[in-house]
């Protein structure tokens, strides 16, 4: 099963949502939809499944045409981050309610039914109605209802982001299990980088309606194509400065480092290094050779690791290390950066070593 996206673009009034996109979604993994809060995850999604027209583009299932289908033709399963059940029916009733639309069988109902429930950990609750059942039911229900469905294509608009920590832990671990080897084309939008490099699979990284860079996660988090990618994945956020670079070096201000051949290649010019905060550290260590010394403005100790953000001329940037770390605000301390880990971008923000 595959979902593929032609050059299509939404648009509201004047407004657009979707910028001109071509994206292809296959089965047998995880595709990840990751962007901020009004990038267009959902917008997406709502194209695919039918359920918004677009302006312009085609929308294509397993090659046939379906730009202009109903969503109930497409067959398709929506799953949304509010637990959408049927508050009359039982749990039952409601992981059967689109196989009874679909006319099916009483016996093979009951066989989806039970599977669905057996996977998702609900059996002993199907006799229950959706209030009678915890925010984790609830949304393993409206789960078991999209499995059961054995629908072609399977769009969870982040399904875990009401439930609390432990129970997103558990589902998010037991997702992929749960979807896999059943065909469809799975589309998990997620506003969290850190989901994204759980579940794995592809990841079309999502920025003001249009899509930044499509790929294995794992190669879209150590190859970013663009400024936009390399921040996405980045908590603390990515360090980011403007540099200059003369001959085989970059400066910035009077912090000077030999570039490796890539970057040494590079016309004379300025461009903007990046590098994350885990590969600026508080001691020396072979690859963090480059001393920079800045004022610590704020620090903060999490579990086995520590944090501090310093300001380095008229920029501040962030170290992250493991252990505990002694850090006074107010004063300067000396940090050690990787150079190896740099990655350079030209003035429009995209890859240039």
């Amino acid at each position: 099963m595959r979902i593929e996206l032609r050059r299509v673009t939404k648009r509201v009034g004047a407004i657009t949502h979707i910028k001109e996109t071509s994206l292809t979604f296959e089965a047998g993994h995880f595709n990840v939809l990751l962007g901020e809060t009004g990038a267009g995850k959902t917008s997406l999604i709502k194209l695919m499944a039918g359920l918004d027209p677009c302006a312009s583009g085609s929308v294509l299932m397993d090659d046939e045409e379906v730009t202009n289908v109903s969503p109930q033709r497409r067959n398709i399963s929506l799953v949304h981050q509010f637990f959408v059940n049927y508050p009359h029916m039982s749990v039952f009733d409601n992981i059967a309610s689109p196989l009874r639309i679909a006319g099916m069988a009483s016996s093979e109902i009951d066989e989806r039914v039970a599977e669905a429930a057996k996977l998702l950990q609900i059996t002993p609750m199907l006799n229950r109605r959706p209030q009678e059942l915890s925010g984790g039911q609830q949304q393993r229900t409206a789960l078991a209802r999209a499995i059961a469905k054995e629908s072609r294509a399977v769009f969870l608009d982040e399904p875990l982001a009401n439930l609390d920590y432990k129970l997103r832990e558990e589902l998010r671990d037991q997702l992929p299990e749960m979807l896999a080897g059943r065909g469809a084309v799975v589309v998990y939008a997620t506003s969290e980088p850190e989901e994204a490099l759980l579940l794995g699979g592809r990841t079309a990284l999502m920025h003001d309606g249009g899509v930044a860079q499509f790929g294995p996660t794992a190669q879209v988090y150590r190859n970013p194509d663009n400024l936009i990618a390399a921040k996405a994945f980045s908590d603390p956020p990515m360090n980011v400065a403007e540099i200059e670079k003369r001959g085989t070096s970059a400066h910035l201000g009077d912090v000077i480092w030999d570039l490796a051949a890539d970057a040494a290649d590079l016309s004379d010019g300025r461009y903007t290094v990046a590098i994350r905060p885990n590969n600026v550290l508080p001691y020396r260590t072979e690859k963090a050779t480059v001393s920079l010394t800045g004022t610590v403005q704020v620090t903060e100790l999490s579990g086995s690791e520590s944090s501090a953000r310093f300001a380095l001329g008229d920029i501040s940037w962030v170290s992250l290390a493991h252990g505990v770390h002694p850090y006074e605000v107010g004063e300067p301390h000396e940090f050690f950066m990787d150079p190896s880990r740099c990655r350079y971008f030209a003035t429009d923000g995209n890859l240039v070593a």
